[in-house]
Protein backbone atom coordinates (compact mmCIF):
# COMPACT_ATOMS: atom_id res chain seq x y z
CA UNK A 1 0.00 0.00 0.00
CA UNK A 2 1.43 3.17 -0.87
CA UNK A 3 2.87 4.80 2.87
CA UNK A 4 1.05 7.97 4.32
CA UNK A 5 1.86 9.53 7.67
CA UNK A 6 -0.39 9.51 10.35
CA UNK A 7 -0.66 11.56 13.46
CA UNK A 8 -3.26 9.96 16.60
CA UNK A 9 -3.41 12.26 19.54
CA UNK A 10 -2.85 10.36 22.66
CA UNK A 11 -6.21 11.12 24.76
CA UNK A 12 -9.26 12.00 23.34
CA UNK A 13 -9.36 15.62 25.51
CA UNK A 14 -6.45 16.51 23.17
CA UNK A 15 -7.93 15.66 20.03
CA UNK A 16 -5.50 17.11 17.14
CA UNK A 17 -7.15 19.62 14.49
CA UNK A 18 -5.97 19.45 11.06
CA UNK A 19 -5.58 22.74 10.12
CA UNK A 20 -3.20 23.32 13.12
CA UNK A 21 -0.78 20.44 11.93
CA UNK A 22 1.53 19.98 8.74
CA UNK A 23 4.49 17.32 8.30
CA UNK A 24 6.96 18.92 5.92
CA UNK A 25 10.22 16.32 5.08
CA UNK A 26 13.55 17.07 4.05
CA UNK A 27 16.04 15.27 2.53
CA UNK A 28 19.54 14.38 2.64
CA UNK A 29 20.09 16.82 -0.60
CA UNK A 30 18.20 19.40 1.22
CA UNK A 31 14.62 18.63 -1.05
CA UNK A 32 11.54 19.67 0.87
CA UNK A 33 8.15 18.33 0.80
CA UNK A 34 4.86 19.74 2.34
CA UNK A 35 2.50 17.31 3.60
CA UNK A 36 -1.34 18.45 3.54
CA UNK A 37 -3.60 16.21 6.69
CA UNK A 38 -7.21 15.50 6.83
CA UNK A 39 -9.15 14.32 9.29
CA UNK A 40 -10.26 10.65 9.40
CA UNK A 41 -11.96 10.08 12.75
CA UNK A 42 -9.70 9.56 15.22
CA UNK A 43 -6.81 10.15 13.73
CA UNK A 44 -4.61 12.76 10.97
CA UNK A 45 -3.60 11.08 7.78
CA UNK A 46 -1.51 13.05 4.67
CA UNK A 47 -3.35 13.52 1.42
CA UNK A 48 -0.08 12.69 -0.28
CA UNK A 49 1.80 9.80 -0.60
CA UNK A 50 5.10 9.04 0.97
CA UNK A 51 7.67 8.64 -2.01
CA UNK A 52 10.62 6.69 -2.06
CA UNK A 53 13.17 6.60 -0.69
CA UNK A 54 11.74 6.56 3.16
CA UNK A 55 14.91 8.28 4.18
CA UNK A 56 14.13 11.61 5.70
CA UNK A 57 13.84 14.00 8.47
CA UNK A 58 10.51 14.79 9.50
CA UNK A 59 9.56 18.31 10.68
CA UNK A 60 6.07 18.29 12.52
CA UNK A 61 4.26 21.45 12.90
CA UNK A 62 2.24 20.70 16.21
CA UNK A 63 0.45 23.79 17.90
CA UNK A 64 2.90 23.80 20.58
CA UNK A 65 5.96 23.80 18.65
CA UNK A 66 8.01 22.00 15.83
CA UNK A 67 8.99 18.67 16.47
CA UNK A 68 11.95 16.71 14.14
CA UNK A 69 11.46 13.13 13.75
CA UNK A 70 13.88 10.48 11.61
CA UNK A 71 13.09 7.70 9.32
CA UNK A 72 15.64 5.25 8.11
CA UNK A 73 15.08 3.17 5.23
CA UNK A 74 15.30 -0.27 5.93
CA UNK A 75 15.36 -3.68 3.65
CA UNK A 76 12.03 -4.73 2.43
CA UNK A 77 12.31 -8.23 2.84
CA UNK A 78 9.92 -10.89 1.08
CA UNK A 79 7.43 -12.76 3.23
CA UNK A 80 7.20 -16.22 1.41
CA UNK A 81 4.02 -17.30 3.72
CA UNK A 82 2.34 -13.80 2.49
CA UNK A 83 -0.79 -15.46 1.08
CA UNK A 84 -1.69 -12.05 -0.64
CA UNK A 85 1.57 -12.03 -2.73
CA UNK A 86 2.61 -15.14 -3.61
CA UNK A 87 1.60 -17.21 -6.83
CA UNK A 88 -0.73 -19.98 -5.59
CA UNK A 89 0.13 -22.10 -8.59
CA UNK A 90 4.32 -22.12 -7.82
CA UNK A 91 2.61 -23.03 -3.95
CA UNK A 92 0.88 -25.51 -5.56
CA UNK A 93 3.48 -27.44 -7.39
CA UNK A 94 5.59 -26.74 -4.03
CA UNK A 95 3.69 -28.46 -2.49
CA UNK A 96 3.38 -31.66 -4.70
CA UNK A 97 7.05 -32.12 -4.39
CA UNK A 98 7.05 -31.95 -0.88
CA UNK A 99 4.21 -34.25 -0.57
CA UNK A 100 6.30 -36.62 -2.52
CA UNK A 101 9.05 -36.47 -0.55
CA UNK A 102 7.46 -36.85 2.96
CA UNK A 103 5.67 -39.79 2.13
CA UNK A 104 8.97 -41.36 0.71
CA UNK A 105 10.56 -40.28 3.85
CA UNK A 106 8.07 -41.80 6.14
CA UNK A 107 8.00 -44.77 4.06
CA UNK A 108 11.48 -45.32 4.55
CA UNK A 109 10.97 -44.59 8.03
CA UNK A 110 8.27 -46.90 9.01
CA UNK A 111 9.95 -50.31 6.75
CA UNK A 112 12.90 -50.15 8.61
CA UNK A 113 11.67 -49.61 11.98
CA UNK A 114 9.29 -52.35 11.07
CA UNK A 115 12.39 -54.57 9.52
CA UNK A 116 15.02 -53.59 12.77
CA UNK A 117 12.39 -53.89 15.99
CA UNK A 118 9.11 -55.59 13.91
CA UNK A 119 7.00 -52.74 14.72
CA UNK A 120 4.87 -53.79 11.65
CA UNK A 121 2.32 -51.01 12.55
CA UNK A 122 5.10 -48.16 12.08
CA UNK A 123 4.16 -48.62 7.86
CA UNK A 124 0.36 -47.76 8.61
CA UNK A 125 1.15 -44.76 10.94
CA UNK A 126 3.72 -43.56 8.79
CA UNK A 127 1.06 -43.29 6.41
CA UNK A 128 -1.80 -41.83 8.40
CA UNK A 129 0.95 -39.10 9.43
CA UNK A 130 1.89 -38.20 6.32
CA UNK A 131 -1.94 -37.36 4.90
CA UNK A 132 -2.22 -35.96 7.77
CA UNK A 133 0.45 -33.11 6.85
CA UNK A 134 -0.54 -33.15 3.28
CA UNK A 135 -3.91 -32.47 4.42
CA UNK A 136 -2.94 -29.86 6.54
CA UNK A 137 -0.90 -28.27 3.73
CA UNK A 138 -3.84 -28.69 0.89
CA UNK A 139 -6.17 -27.14 3.38
CA UNK A 140 -4.19 -23.94 3.22
CA UNK A 141 -4.15 -23.39 -0.51
CA UNK A 142 -8.04 -24.49 -1.05
CA UNK A 143 -8.59 -21.58 1.72
CA UNK A 144 -6.33 -19.18 0.09
CA UNK A 145 -6.96 -19.86 -3.45
CA UNK A 146 -10.99 -19.75 -2.58
CA UNK A 147 -10.89 -16.48 -1.25
CA UNK A 148 -9.34 -15.62 -4.42
CA UNK A 149 -11.90 -17.32 -6.59
CA UNK A 150 -15.30 -16.71 -4.63
CA UNK A 151 -13.77 -12.64 -4.68
CA UNK A 152 -13.44 -11.86 -1.15
CA UNK A 153 -12.40 -8.39 -0.36
CA UNK A 154 -9.28 -9.06 2.13
CA UNK A 155 -7.74 -5.89 1.44
CA UNK A 156 -9.87 -3.36 3.54
CA UNK A 157 -6.83 -0.79 3.92
CA UNK A 158 -7.20 -0.44 -0.30
CA UNK A 159 -10.52 -0.37 -0.27
CA UNK A 160 -10.23 2.76 2.53
CA UNK A 161 -7.35 4.52 0.56
CA UNK A 162 -9.96 3.87 -2.72
CA UNK A 163 -12.56 5.56 -1.12
CA UNK A 164 -10.81 8.37 0.64
CA UNK A 165 -9.10 9.43 -2.21
CA UNK A 166 -12.17 9.91 -4.41
CA UNK A 167 -14.25 11.46 -0.88
CA UNK A 168 -11.67 13.86 -0.13
CA UNK A 169 -12.29 15.48 -3.60
CA UNK A 170 -15.75 16.35 -2.89
CA UNK A 171 -17.35 12.96 -4.55
CA UNK A 172 -19.46 10.61 -3.00
CA UNK A 173 -18.92 6.49 -2.92
CA UNK A 174 -22.14 5.05 -3.21
CA UNK A 175 -20.55 1.53 -3.93
CA UNK A 176 -17.34 0.01 -3.54
CA UNK A 177 -15.69 -3.94 -4.12
CA UNK A 178 -11.80 -4.08 -3.87
CA UNK A 179 -10.57 -8.13 -4.30
CA UNK A 180 -7.89 -10.00 -5.04
CA UNK A 181 -7.56 -11.43 -8.31
CA UNK A 182 -4.10 -12.35 -8.66
CA UNK A 183 -0.55 -12.03 -6.57
CA UNK A 184 0.28 -8.81 -6.59
CA UNK A 185 -2.84 -7.84 -8.32
CA UNK A 186 -6.47 -6.29 -7.10
CA UNK A 187 -9.72 -4.90 -8.65
CA UNK A 188 -11.74 -2.75 -8.30
CA UNK A 189 -15.76 -1.86 -9.09
CA UNK A 190 -16.33 1.99 -7.85
CA UNK A 191 -19.71 3.66 -7.99
CA UNK A 192 -19.16 7.49 -7.80
CA UNK A 193 -21.78 10.15 -7.57
CA UNK A 194 -20.18 13.63 -8.19
CA UNK A 195 -21.88 17.10 -8.73
CA UNK A 196 -19.05 17.72 -11.52
CA UNK A 197 -20.24 17.50 -14.35
CA UNK A 198 -16.54 17.91 -15.79
CA UNK A 199 -15.66 14.54 -14.03
CA UNK A 200 -16.26 11.62 -16.06
CA UNK A 201 -14.74 7.93 -15.41
CA UNK A 202 -11.19 8.95 -17.21
CA UNK A 203 -10.59 11.72 -14.17
CA UNK A 204 -11.19 8.30 -11.56
CA UNK A 205 -8.79 6.18 -13.26
CA UNK A 206 -6.44 9.15 -12.88
CA UNK A 207 -7.25 9.72 -9.34
CA UNK A 208 -6.80 5.97 -8.69
CA UNK A 209 -3.82 5.24 -10.97
CA UNK A 210 -1.42 6.40 -7.89
CA UNK A 211 -2.12 2.78 -6.24
CA UNK A 212 0.30 -0.11 -6.97
CA UNK A 213 -1.29 -3.33 -6.99
CA UNK A 214 -5.16 -1.86 -8.16
CA UNK A 215 -4.66 -3.68 -11.84
CA UNK A 216 -7.94 -3.48 -13.12
CA UNK A 217 -10.28 -0.54 -12.27
CA UNK A 218 -14.43 -0.19 -12.94
CA UNK A 219 -15.72 3.07 -12.45
CA UNK A 220 -19.69 4.11 -12.79
CA UNK A 221 -20.24 8.14 -12.63
CA UNK A 222 -23.66 9.19 -11.54
CA UNK A 223 -24.49 12.60 -11.43
CA UNK A 224 -25.70 14.07 -8.55
CA UNK A 225 -29.23 15.69 -8.52
CA UNK A 226 -27.66 19.64 -8.50
CA UNK A 227 -24.93 19.52 -11.25
CA UNK A 228 -21.93 21.83 -11.02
Amino acid sequence: MPPVFRITATTQSSRLEASTVSVTTVRSDGAQQVFTLVDRGGYLESKEDIPEPHAFKAIVQMPDGEHEVEFEEHEHGNDTHDSETRDHNIRSAYIHVMADAVVSVLAIIGLVLARTFGWMWMDPLAGVIGALVIANWSYGLIRDTGAILLDMSSDRRMAENVRHAIEDRGDKVVDLHVWRVGPGHMSAVVSVVTSKSQRDSRFYHAVLGRFKGLSHVTVEVQPSPVAA
